[in-house]
């Protein structure tokens, strides 16, 4: 297949690697040109998706992609696709679609995530929003990119996906400085918290994986572990934070929604019932039936 490849960086550069060796033909260009084994420098971005059936674009975000949009769009062929892999804003990818469609051409948003690491060995996660048609019939070729693709929904829907998912992970490691700084200041080695902390009940599960016991499916009684009881051990924590002089924002945040709930007497109801705060306050249940979720982590 003939390959555009537009964006040579810390992930762009291995995944146009990738995507040559398994024998595709593949234009590249960047704005300084680099050295990227088995594909052909093109001098612009137009003359990189110039012939192309498929175009990629890894770029630095929103800004970067409409600036190549008004450089490559006219030149796309009708029926070619593009899959931009930069981690983008949904406004900006239902934009360029709009724009595109009406040419012929079909843009789908298909953020990564896998880091550098991934981008090399080819362990990465595409999350694909736009026409599903476009997205099975590039599957193949997306799989040669990263090993867990998945079609998330309309244009715009994986780039929801990811800006998710980064917003978890930026705030679990805001809160995990937290407890370690507070472990470690009240007196217990770092290694021997992190093996602790392992071993518990949040430590042995995926992160995401929980939430399908209670919040997903919206099952909260009986409970797994009662809310009075967090509450009792979150008081207990602040208190030691408030002993050793160990700031806890994060923490403090969780206090204020179980406090909260606890005043709705939820109490003897499980731990997790606080989540149901945030639900009232954005005005939106995210529910999936518990055969669906069962489905989906087998």
């Amino acid at each position: 297949m003939r390959i555009g490849f537009i964006g040579l960086g810390v992930m762009g550069a291995p995944i146009a690697a990738r995507l040559a060796r398994a024998g595709h033909t593949v234009k590249v260009n960047d704005l300084r040109r680099s050295d990227v084994p088995g594909v052909a420098w093109a001098d612009s971005a137009a003359a990189a998706v110039g012939d192309a059936e498929l175009a990629f674009t890894s770029l630095p975000g929103p800004v970067e992609v409409e600036a190549v949009a008004t450089q490559i769009g006219p030149g796309l062929a009708r029926g070619a696709a593009w899959f931009d892999l930069t981690t983008n804003s949904p406004a900006c990818v239902r934009r360029v679609h709009a724009a595109l469609e009406a040419r012929g051409v079909q843009f789908l948003d298909a953020p990564v995530s896998g880091g550098r690491e991934g981008a090399h060995s080819g362990k990465l996660a595409l999350w694909v929003g736009g026409d599903e048609a476009t997205y099975r019939r590039h599957e193949s070729v997306l799989r040669l990119i990263g090993d867990q693709p998945i079609y998330v929904g309309p244009i715009g829907a994986g780039s929801v996906a990811k800006l998710a998912h980064n917003c978890a992970s930026f705030t679990v490691q805001t809160a995990l400085a937290e407890i370690f700084t507070l472990g470690v200041k009240a007196g217990v080695e770092p290694l021997s918290l992190f093996k602790a902390i392992r071993q518990g009940a949040t430590g042995r599960k995926r992160t995401f994986d929980r939430l399908a016991e209670q919040f997903l499916p919206g099952q909260y009684d009986p409970p797994g572990f009662a809310l009075r009881l967090a509450h009792k051990d979150l008081s207990l924590a602040l208190e030691l934070a408030r002993e050793v002089d160990v700031p806890m924002q994060v923490a403090q945040v969780a206090m204020r929604e179980f406090e909260e709930a606890m005043r709705r007497g939820w109490g003897e109801r499980d731990s997790r019932t606080p989540m149901l705060l945030q639900e009232e306050r954005a005005g939106v249940a995210p529910r999936v039936p518990p055969e669906k979720l069962k489905e989906a982590l087998d």
